[in-house]
């Protein structure tokens, strides 16, 4: 159970890949996401112009007690980008509006008019790169069969249509490849697939579609004659597309080009093949001094091969941004992205040899959406005020963070769901606190916050290794999202399996176990016991019991949630594997042990000891994906299989040691010496406390929080708020020292 709405904070949301969408992010995973922080920048009064970029005013400043403070009027939000620092990719982005859809090429001076769609009509945009061909037929049927194979292999694929001398050919391509090398192998590596060889009728050798193409120099009043034109001489036996070409501040011409080839080699056929149909073409090259938009019957969106098929529009790598925007007070709604709408316009360009997608728009609109993605809306006006001016602030300490955008759209940066994530109260929320920032010594601050600080901030130290004056450890209210969960119990059962089964399913008994611990029955057939306190439909139960069947009490904890959690328990080599790829210098050797050995202010360990020896991490923050993703660095370790023995002669053995094999003896009352074989040990300590460990190295995290903790906690900030604080003064409880000023 959780709120109606999920906190995403830092590292709440999950983003979830779609298929035909390569998701990657360079730290270490995109969930968690992981916001780093860094010492204060110099904020300097400066006004800056993004190349290529018309009309954004990216900083401006006004006075504000004697300080200069930044401000943003517009604000770039990547969707969709492929940098050093993310990447999301998408082959392609398509675009709606209830009201038509104005497209342009966005030079420094102005918006060159390009196209109008129709009101409600979907246009699909895609770069003019490289493309695997993997099957040409006239039957629409045998072609939809292929597209979803491919689908379902989770490529990105393409169904497009062109006219040629048998009619309508359906075309399934793939991807978007900045090479024709790499094209190529991927579609060699699809075709491996026997049901989509089979459609293809081919062999495993895919052919190739290409950014090469010759302009006719024949120029059109509409799309609608560039397109006839096209089929004309596609009938003929010419590969030719409608396209739009643009130079310099003319507007975009409809005009025919002929190819659409990944050589000179098979451009130089096409041209020669051309010719021969019709001799008076004049064909040349497509020339970098101006941008084509070649133009292509796409049914990939289209469910009929009835109904009309959408426009295709492939851009240029590099060069063109095409701007994309509507009258529709609904916005521009992108499918690719969850079918979400959102307010501004688009930019659409390559970068990078990918498609990127940039979201612009009026800063405070954007905060709209960022504050309802971010916190429940239900929650009280102060909390969602703080919200509001923390994001505010982090965005304008951001700068350009991303090449050609401010911030992206996932926890990375911070939560944007476009206008479905706006509510009234949170653009109330925005609008009472209008211009509003926390500044430090007069300089905007890097106002992370997270979901939950689990009790307790985290100095800034304790997650990235250095310290900030304004971000220090402060205790936190967050118990609020415990309200209404169920308790769970870790029990064990009769043949010795252990975990935790919710409180429902249990009843209280007078009884107690031979050694004193309370009993309890099970209540219900089929009752799962499961590795933590949280329901996981694809995580495997421990084990199930029947009703009337009697269990051990151990403990009473509430439902894992953003306050309080637990995970594990872990073998050691199921650790090991977790740690891959995420430690400066790799484990060497089997996990025996590890634990705690310095702690920061809040608590949060800032040193760790694996089988006696430092771990090497980049900061302590990575301990969250080193251990399999932990909401938070707030937890405590149960090495389950850590104990000490005292032996009859009185000696005292630590358990487990590097050289333990594992093996463990028991002498009975008889006197009888037999081999422990099971994976669980019960021990019961001198104060009748009974202890549910393992023969074997086990590890259980047991934890609080969800996120990195630092700055303000979005839970703590519910709490404070239904304590009748108000929203500055929960900033200035989370953020030391520092002062609210309007922009």
């Amino acid at each position: 159970m959780r709120y109606p709405k999920k906190i995403n904070g830092e590292g709440g949301m999950d983003v979830l890949p779609m298929k035909g969408i390569n998701v990657v992010q360079s730290n270490e995973s995109i969930v968690p996401a992981v916001k780093r922080s860094r010492l204060p920048k110099t904020m300097r009064t400066i006004t800056l112009l993004l190349t290529g970029v018309v009309g954004l005013s990216v900083w401006t400043s006004v006075p504000s007690n004697g300080a200069a403070v930044p401000k943003l009027d517009n604000i770039r939000v990547a969707i969709f980008l492929n940098t050093s620092k993310y990447k999301l990719d998408t082959a392609a982005a398509t675009f709606s509006s209830a009201a038509a859809l104005q497209v342009g090429v966005r030079q420094p001076s102005g918006v060159v008019p390009m196209f109008q769609s129709g009101n409600g009509e979907t246009t699909r945009f895609t770069l003019d790169d490289y493309k695997p061909l993997l099957l040409e037929t006239t039957d629409y049927m045998t072609a939809l069969a292929a597209y979803k194979r491919l689908k379902a292999m989770g490529a990105a694929g393409f169904m497009t249509a062109a006219n040629d001398s048998r009619g309508k050919v359906y075309q399934i391509e793939e991807g978007s490849y900045a090479t024709a090398a790499e094209a190529k192998a991927a579609g060699d590596r699809w075709l491996k697939d026997a049901t989509l060889a089979g459609y293809a009728g081919k062999s495993t050798k895919a052919e190739l579609v290409g950014p090469l193409h010759l302009d006719t120099g024949l120029v059109y009043a509409s799309k609608d004659e560039a397109v006839k034109a096209a089929q004309s001489l596609g009938a003929s036996g010419v590969e030719a597309y409608a396209a739009i070409k643009q130079s310099g501040m003319d507007a975009g011409v409809f005009t025919v080009v002929v190819g659409s080839e990944s050589d000179q080699t098979a451009l130089g056929q096409v041209k020669a093949q051309a010719l021969n149909v019709n001799g008076a073409l004049a064909l040349r090259q497509t020339d970098a001094t101006s941008a084509y938009f070649v133009i292509r019957d796409d049914y990939t969106t289209v469910d009929s091969a009835s109904k009309p098929p959408v426009s295709l529009y492939s851009v240029p790598t590099t060069g063109a941004k095409l701007w994309i925007s509507t009258s529709a007070p609904t916005g521009i709604k992108l499918m690719e992205r969850y079918n979400r709408s959102y307010r501004g316009q688009f930019e659409v360009s390559g970068l990078n040899n990918k498609l990127a997608v940039i979201n612009e728009l009026p800063f405070e609109q954007y905060l709209y959406a960022v504050v309802g993605a971010e916190m429940p809306a239900s929650w009280p006006a102060e909390a969602l005020k703080s919200q509001a001016v923390a994001a505010r602030t982090y965005a304008i300490y951001q700068g350009f963070g991303f090449q050609i955008a401010h911030v992206v759209d996932t926890t990375l940066s911070q939560a944007y769901g476009g206008i479905g994530s706006e509510k009234p109260t949170t653009i109330a929320a925005v609008d009472a606190t209008n211009g509003e920032v926390a500044t430090y010594n007069g300089k905007v601050i890097e106002a992370v916050f997270s979901s939950s600080a689990g009790g307790a901030t985290a100095d800034s130290s304790e997650i990235w290794g250095n310290s900030i004056n304004y971000l220090k450890s402060a205790q936190s209210p967050d118990s609020s999202s415990e309200k209404g969960l169920y308790q769970w119990y870790r029990i064990a059962l009769p043949n010795g399996s252990v975990g935790y089964m919710r409180e429902d399913l249990l009843d209280a008994t007078d009884q107690k176990s031979k050694a004193g611990q309370a009993l309890l029955r099970v209540n219900a057939d089929g009752a799962k016991l499961r590795p933590i306190p949280l329901i996981q439909e694809n995580v495997p139960v421990v084990d199930q019991a029947n009703r009337g069947t009697l269990v051990v009490r151990l403990e009473k904890v509430p439902q894992s949630n953003e306050m309080s959690w637990v995970r594990g328990t872990y073998t050691a080599a199921e650790l090991l594997a977790f740690t891959n790829g995420k430690l400066q210098k790799p484990i060497t050797g089997k996990i025996s042990t590890l634990e705690v050995s310095q702690s920061g202010p809040s608590g949060r360990p800032i040193e760790l000891l694996v089988n006696g020896q430092k771990l090497q991490v980049k900061y302590p923050d990575v301990y969250r994906a080193a251990f399999g993703g932990l909401p938070s660095t707030l937890f405590k370790i149960d090495e389950t299989a850590r104990m000490t023995i005292k032996g009859g002669d009185q000696a005292v053995r630590e358990r487990p040691t590097a050289t333990d094999n594992g093996t463990m003896y028991l002498i009975g009352g008889d006197g009888q010496t037999k081999e422990l074989k099971d994976r669980n040990v019960f021990i019961l300590n001198g104060d009748g406390e009974l202890r549910a460990a393992t023969k074997d190295p086990g590890f259980r995290f047991v934890g609080s929080g969800n996120g990195h903790g630092v700055g303000l906690s979005q839970y703590g900030a519910r709490g404070l708020a239904e304590l009748g604080y108000d929203y500055k003064y929960i900033m200035q409880y989370y953020y030391k020292d520092v002062t609210i000023v309007k922009e």
